[in-house]
């Protein structure tokens, strides 16, 4: 085995999909990094085109789809397919947060916004993915994220997104006990407090200053600092580990 953070990964087809986010950037060009294809997926066009601009490699691909949409998963999967040459990898990065102050302010428009795509969409794109990997037989691995209020629950309005990583984190398991007789693994990463837009957006500044003084290692990660743990789980190193929740939290919460 290649002892390198990406080893196995030079020329597997990957999706990223939330990639004209913070992290999803990140873990776009780790993956092009360690000579993987990337198949970019977020909302708008000229965002993943600009995050496909900047990727080491050749091959990549920038795609616009409302992943919303369940209709569209089958379709992009294949595409990713065919374009790619192959369909090793799907990390599922998008989601949304939606802020409320209070539980009182929590509408349902908010809280079917967040489970269509945090929740909703995870299952049907892996379920997606797996269908092609399974049709190719070479086994394959799908990331998804949920984020450290799985385990914490949400504050105040923040309930209905934590809510949907609850669920993501218990959909892995599952899949990862379906999809295992295929070669398939299923992780999940639960990311604490990172640097990102999601993140920053009407967060009080006394909230983030707690946040980070309690964190035992002093500082609100970075995107680079999320993003090699993916890689690594998509890797031959990895390749004994499925169905595990990776605590990316900086020891905020230790489980």
């Amino acid at each position: 085995m290649v002892w390198s953070i990406g080893a196995g990964l030079e020329g597997k087809g990957v999706i990223v999909t939330g990639a004209a986010g913070g992290i999803g950037a990140a873990v776009a060009e780790g993956f092009a990094g360690a000579g993987a294809r990337v198949m970019a997926i977020d909302l708008e066009q000229a965002k993943v085109d600009a995050v496909v601009a900047g990727l080491d490699g050749v091959g990549h691909m920038a795609v616009a789809a409302d992943l919303r949409d369940i209709t569209t998963h089958p379709m992009l999967v294949r595409r990713a397919r065919k374009e790619l040459g192959n369909l090793y990898v799907l990390a599922n990065l998008a989601a949304i947060l939606r802020r409320r102050s209070s539980l009182g302010d929590v509408t349902e428009d908010d809280w079917d916004l967040q489970h269509d795509v945090n929740l909703k969409a995870a299952f049907f794109l892996a379920r997606a993915a797996a269908e092609v990997m399974i049709e190719d037989g070479h086994g394959g691995r799908i990331i998804l994220f949920s984020s450290q209020s799985w385990w914490t629950g949400g504050y105040s309005g923040g309930v209905a997104y934590a809510a949907t990583k609850g669920g993501v984190t218990t959909l892995s398991r599952g899949l990862a006990r379906s999809y295992g007789p295929h070669g398939i693994t299923v992780n999940c990463v639960a990311p604490g407090q990172v640097n990102t837009p999601m993140l920053m957006t009407g967060l009080p500044p006394e909230v983030y200053e707690m946040m980070r003084s309690q964190t035992p290692l002093g500082y609100v990660a970075e995107p680079e600092d999320i993003a090699g743990p993916v890689v690594f789980l998509a890797s031959d190193h990895a390749r004994y580990i499925t169905g595990s929740t990776l605590n990316l939290s900086g020891g905020f919460l230790m489980y």
